[in-house]
C-alpha cells in the first residue's frame, strides 16, 4: 500500500485541486482563460522575422524557385511526350523486376485504371513532382544519417530537429515555403522533401549502426582504409536497412507532394481530387483518389520488394538482363506507336467514366437512409461528443437528453462514481480507483470546463508516474509555451476531437487485431483494407464521410477513426503473433483454456507491444486532425489552415508547433510505459 499512501494521495489532492479551480473560475476569469496581457508576441516576432526574409532575400529564392523548377518541366514534359503504352511498358517491368509477375500485373491493372478514367495525365505530372522529390529527400536523408552516425554531438540536434519535423503538421510546412517561394510545383517539392527525409535519417542511423562488428572487423584484416570501410563494407552490409528508409521516404513524399497541392495549383491529380471535393462531386473525387492510393501501392510494393530482395544472391546480373530488355522493349514500343495511334494517345471514345452513376447512387443511399444516418450522427454528438467537450452539466438537457440535471442526479453520480471508485480500488488496484475518478471528472465538467492549471497539472503527473520528474517537467514546459501563446482553448479543442477519435480506434482496431492474431482468414481480408487506408492520401479518407455525414466534428471524427485505427489493428496482431513459443508452450502444459490462454496469457505479455499500437494510433490521429481542418474542424488545426490561407506564417508555425508538442508528448508517455512494462516482464522490445 505504499503506492496508494504517496501517490495516490497525491493524485486526490490533485483531483481536489481541480475541483477547487472549478469552483473558483467563475470568480477568477484567469482561471478559464489566460490573460490577453501575459500572451508572448511571437506570432509577431516571427512574421517580423519572415517579411524581413522576404523583404531583403525574395530575389535569391525566387532565383531557386525558377532553378527548382526547371527538372520538373522537364520530366513532366517527358512522361507527357512519351506514349502511354511505353510508360506503362516500363512501369510493369520495373514491376516484375521488384516481386515477379504478380506485382506486374496489379501494376498493369492500376496504370490501365487511370488511363481508361482519363487520368494519366494529371497521374504523370504527380509522378514527376515525386521523381525529383524523392531522390532529394533519400540523398538529404543519407548525408545528414551519415553525420549523425559520426558523431554523437550531432545525433543530440539531429533527433529532436526529426521528431519535430514529423509532428508539426503539413500545413504548417506550406506557409513559410509559399511566402518566400510563391505558388506553384516548387512549393511541392521542397515541403516534400521537408516532409520525406526524416524517415531516411532514421533507417541510415540504424543500418550503419547495426553491421556487425565481425564484418568490420573483417574489412580492417583485409586492409581497408576509412573511406573504404564505410563505402564498401558497411554502406553494402547496411544495404536492406538503407532500402527500407528509401521506400519510407518515398511514400512519405507521395503523400506530402498530394498534399502541397492545396496550395500549388498545378494540374496533378490532388488538385483533382481537392477541386471536385469542393464541388462535392463524389464520384470523380473517389475515382482520382483511387489513382492515387493505386499509384501509392504500386511504388510502395515495387520499393519494398527491392528493400527485400536487395542482397538475394544473383540480382544484380538478373537486373542488368532487364535493363537490357527495358531498353530494347520501350524502343519497340515505341515504334509500334508510331504505326498504331491508339498506343499513343488513348481515345476519348474508349475512356469510362462512372462518376454519374456514382453520384446517383450515394445520393439514392442518403435519401433511402437519411433518417438513420441523422440517428446515428445526433446520438454520437450528443451522448459522446459534446459530454467529452463541454461535460455532462452542459450537455444534459431538455432537448438532447430528454431531462434536465437535478440535484438529485449530481448527488447520484458523485456518489456512483465514488462508488465505483473504491470498488476498483479493492478489485483492482489504487491506479484503477484513480483514473476511475480522473474520469468522472473530466466527463462531468468537460475538457473545456476544466481550468487550464488543472490539466496542465493531471498530464503533468500523469507523465511524472510514467517517466519521473525530467518527463513531468519536459510536458509541463511544452503545455505552458501552448498556453503563453494564447493557443490553449484550441489545443484543448484537438484533444477532445483526437482524443475520442483514438480510444475508438485503439478499442475497435486492438479487437480486429486480435481477432485476426486467433483467426488466419479474418488477417487474409483485415491486410489489404490496412494497405489501402495505410497508403491513401489522407485528405482522400474525407470524401466518403464528407459526402454522406456533411461538414462538422462528427465527419472529422470518422475520418480520425478509420486512418487512425490501422496501426491499432497491426500491432494487436503482431504482438500477439510475435509471443515466444515458450511461454506458449508452457501455458499449454499447464492446462490452460484458450480463453485463459488468451486473457490472462497472451494479451498480458503482448500488451507493451499494443501500447506502442497506441502510439501510432495517436500519432496518425493528430496527422489525419489537420487535415480535418478541410471539413470545419475546429482547434489547432483550424488555426493552422486559417493561418495558411491568411498568410499568417507566425500563427500558422505557433500552431503547429503546438501541435507537435501534443505528439511529442503523447510520444514520450505511451513509449515509456511500453519500455516499463516491457522491463517488469523482463524482456525487451521484440
Amino acid at each position: 500500500m505504499a503506492w496508494f499512501d504517496r501517490t495516490a494521495m497525491l493524485w486526490l489532492g490533485a483531483i481536489a485541486v481541480t475541483l477547487i479551480g472549478v469552483f473558483l473560475q467563475g470568480r477568477l476569469d484567469w482561471l478559464a482563460t489566460y490573460p490577453e496581457t501575459g500572451i508572448l508576441p511571437v506570432a509577431d516576432l516571427l512574421n517580423a522575422v519572415s517579411n524581413w526574409i522576404v523583404r531583403h532575400f525574395a530575389w535569391l529564392f525566387q532565383g531557386m524557385s525558377a532553378l527548382l523548377e526547371c527538372p520538373i518541366k522537364g520530366i513532366q514534359q517527358v512522361l507527357q511526350a512519351l506514349p502511354w503504352s511505353v510508360a506503362m511498358f516500363l512501369f510493369c517491368l520495373a514491376a516484375y523486376a521488384a516481386s515477379g509477375w504478380r506485382l506486374a500485373l496489379f501494376t498493369l491493372g492500376a496504370s490501365a485504371y487511370m488511363l481508361v478514367i482519363g487520368a494519366w495525365d494529371a497521374g504523370m505530372n504527380t509522378l514527376s513532382l515525386v521523381a525529383i522529390s524523392v531522390p532529394s529527400a533519400i540523398l538529404v536523408g543519407f548525408a545528414i544519417g551519415v553525420w549523425g552516425f559520426r558523431s554523437r554531438r550531432a545525433e543530440r540536434i539531429i533527433m529532436p530537429t526529426l521528431d519535430i519535423l514529423q509532428t508539426v503538421p503539413t500545413f504548417a510546412y506550406l506557409l513559410p515555403i509559399l511566402m518566400l517561394f510563391g505558388f506553384g510545383t516548387v512549393v511541392g517539392l521542397i515541403s516534400s522533401i521537408l516532409y520525406s527525409f526524416p524517415p531516411m535519417v532514421r533507417n541510415t542511423l540504424v543500418g550503419l549502426r547495426s553491421v556487425a562488428p565481425e564484418v568490420i572487423e573483417s574489412g580492417l584484416m583485409a586492409g581497408a582504409t576509412g573511406r573504404q570501410l564505410f563505402w564498401q563494407v558497411r554502406v553494402p552490409s547496411a544495404r536492406r536497412q538503407l532500402m527500407l528508409g528509401v521506400n519510407q521516404a518515398t511514400m512519405a513524399s507521395l503523400s506530402m507532394v498530394i498534399i502541397a497541392s492545396v496550395i500549388g495549383g498545378t494540374a496533378d491529380l490532388g488538385w483533382e481530387v481537392l477541386s471536385t471535393i469542393r464541388k462535392a462531386q463524389f464520384g470523380e473525387s473517389l475515382l482520382v483518389g483511387l489513382v492515387i492510393a493505386l499509384m501509392a501501392m504500386v511504388i510502395d510494393r515495387v520499393s519494398s520488394s527491392f528493400a527485400e530482395g536487395s542482397d538475394r544472391p544473383g540480382q544484380t546480373t538478373h537486373r542488368r538482363r532487364l535493363w537490357l530488355i527495358a531498353a530494347l522493349g520501350a524502343v519497340l514500343v515505341y515504334g509500334a506507336s508510331l504505326v498504331a495511334p491508339i498506343l499513343n494517345d488513348w481515345p476519348a471514345a474508349f475512356r469510362f467514366n462512372p462518376a454519374p452513376m456514382m453520384n446517383e447512387a450515394l445520393s439514392s443511399f442518403i435519401t433511402t437512409f437519411r433518417t438513420q444516418i441523422e440517428m446515428v450522427k445526433t446520438a454520437a454528438f450528443y451522448f459522446v461528443m459534446l459530454p467529452a467537450k463541454i461535460g455532462l452539466q452542459g450537455a444534459v438537457s431538455p432537448f438532447t437528453w430528454g431531462f434536465a440535471l437535478t440535484p438529485l442526479h449530481q448527488l447520484t453520480y458523485a456518489a456512483g462514481m465514488i462508488a465505483l471508485a473504491l470498488w476498483s480500488s479493492r478489485r483492482g488496484s489504487p491506479k484503477i480507483g484513480i483514473a476511475v475518478l480522473i474520469f468522472a471528472v473530466i466527463i462531468y465538467f468537460g475538457l473545456t470546463g476544466l481550468p487550464w492549471p488543472a490539466l496542465i497539472l493531471i498530464i503533468a503527473l500523469v507523465a511524472h508516474g510514467i517517466g519521473g520528474a525530467p518527463m513531468a517537467t519536459g510536458t509541463a514546459m511544452g503545455l505552458l509555451f501552448i498556453v503563453v501563446t494564447g493557443n490553449w482553448p484550441a489545443a484543448v479543442l484537438s484533444i477532445y476531437l483526437c482524443g475520442i477519435a483514438v480510444v475508438i480506434a485503439f478499442t475497435l482496431g486492438t479487437a480486429i487485431g486480435i481477432w485476426a492474431a486467433q483467426n488466419d482468414r479474418v488477417s487474409a481480408i483485415v491486410r489489404p483494407i490496412n494497405d489501402t487506408l495505410q497508403t491513401m492520401p489522407l485528405f482522400v479518407i474525407l470524401i466518403p464521410f464528407v459526402m454522406v455525414f456533411k461538414i462538422g466534428d462528427f465527419t472529422a471524427l470518422l475520418a480520425i477513426i478509420a486512418y487512425a485505427i490501422v496501426p491499432a489493428i497491426r500491432y494487436g496482431e503482431h504482438g500477439l503473433r510475435g509471443l515466444p513459443e515458450t511461454v506458449i508452450e508452457a501455458a499449454r502444459m499447464i492446462g490452460a483454456t484458450p480463453r485463459q490462454m488468451l486473457w490472462q496469457v497472451k494479451i498480458p505479455l503482448a500488451l507493451p507491444v499494443m501500447m506502442l499500437g497506441l502510439n501510432q494510433t495517436i500519432l496518425h490521429g493528430i496527422a489525419m486532425l489537420v487535415i480535418a481542418a478541410l471539413v470545419g474542424a475546429a482547434g489547432l488545426e483550424q488555426t493552422v489552415y486559417i493561418a495558411l490561407t491568411d498568410g499568417n506564417v507566425g500563427q500558422g508555425l505557433i500552431a503547429g508547433l503546438a501541435i507537435a508538442i501534443i505528439a511529442i508528448i503523447a510520444d514520450r508517455m505511451t513509449s515509456g510505459w511500453s519500455r516499463n512494462r516491457q522491463a517488469a516482464l523482463g524482456f525487451g522490445a521484440r
